[in-house]
């Protein structure tokens, strides 16, 4: 009787329903029936069945009538129906022989796995985006491989670069990545991206605008964006002197079918000793070609006198104010 009182509390405590029937598949006694497997009134004669949609019944009246005629048990997963989607069920039949070793009734033991079945469809659907968002990046590294080459003189200058431009998608990567995929704020990005060559974002960064949170193809691009200007400026522009800073300012602008655009400036003043190249590079084809392109905006570098003007204009797509 301990035993008994004791299992009961086991089946009870881990949701496990268990049914005993005869050949003719009447109720011989139940323990722990739940619904589905209950109506309002308890248990019916045929154990629950004909509470079930025809199809699930069927399968499991199926499976009762193989196990009396063979012996041997039967094992079957069943999705049925709810108000709140569907719940899922592993179902066990196994056969009570007498002493002869006849068939004389059939045991069936039911277990919910909705909850572990709704984990795995997650994570299945969380496993096909991360290779999605995977071959993306992929993508951009074999890209930014095949124009860091085209605009380099030699293997260690080639080496340099797309080893900082690696590093940039990294930083952007783990911005996106403890957000749960969701993206990355554009403040902490540009900051970041600043901050990674030894400039105190502090100091040398002035943020002004909004400051609205990147989907996680925005944030990689525009990351990609801010790093070319950064590593510009260190070598050639404002932070390539101590007093020197940058000014990033965002500004949400009404674009066209009235939808929110997310208008991005970079400017900083440079000095007469601050001479910029005159030959294109792979920097001034991302900022205008790659970036833009990849978020269906438009972008405009501009170097005029003492000053260097980056603009950036991306749709509504790319970010969310909320």
């Amino acid at each position: 009787m301990q035993l008994g009182r004791a299992l009961l509390h086991a089946l009870h405590n881990a949701g496990i329903s268990v049914l005993y029937q005869d050949r003719e598949m009447k109720t011989v006694w139940a323990r722990n029936m739940r619904p589905p497997w209950v109506s309002d009134t308890g248990v019916s004669d045929t154990g629950g069945d004909s509470i079930l949609p025809h199809a699930q019944a069927e399968r499991i009246g199926a499976a009762k009538r193989n196990v009396v005629a063979s012996g041997n048990p039967e094992h079957l997963e069943l999705s049925i129906p709810a108000d709140d989607g569907v719940r899922w069920f592993q179902i066990w039949v196994d056969a009570d022989h007498n002493d002869g070793g006849a068939v004389q009734g059939v045991v069936t033991t039911m277990v919910e796995t909705t909850e572990q079945k709704r984990r795995e469809q997650t994570l299945k659907t969380l496993l096909r985006e991360v290779s999605h968002r995977s071959k993306n990046l992929l993508a951009i590294i074999q890209s930014i491989a095949t124009q860091t080459s085209r605009y380099s003189d030699t293997l260690s200058d080639f080496l340099t670069r797309f080893r900082g431009r690696l590093q940039s998608l990294a930083s952007s990567q783990d911005l996106v990545t403890s957000s749960n995929w969701r993206g990355a704020a554009l403040r902490e990005l540009v900051s970041g991206q600043v901050g990674r060559y030894g400039a105190d974002p502090v100091r040398s960064l002035r943020f002004r605008g909004a400051n609205p949170y990147l989907n996680p193809n925005a944030a990689l691009h525009i990351g990609l964006a801010m790093h070319e200007l950064a590593v510009n400026s260190v070598s050639y522009g404002a932070l390539s002197r101590a007093d020197g800073f940058v000014e990033v300012t965002a500004d949400l602008t009404a674009a066209s079918a009235g939808e929110t655009a997310l208008s991005l400036t970079w400017a900083e003043a440079i000095g007469a000793n601050d001479n910029q190249p005159s030959e294109k590079r792979f920097g001034s084809v991302a900022l205008e070609r790659v970036v833009p392109a990849s978020l269906n905006g438009t972008a405009k570098l501009e170097i005029s006198g003492d000053r260097l003007e980056y603009h950036l204009v991306v749709p509504r797509g790319n970010f969310e104010t909320d």
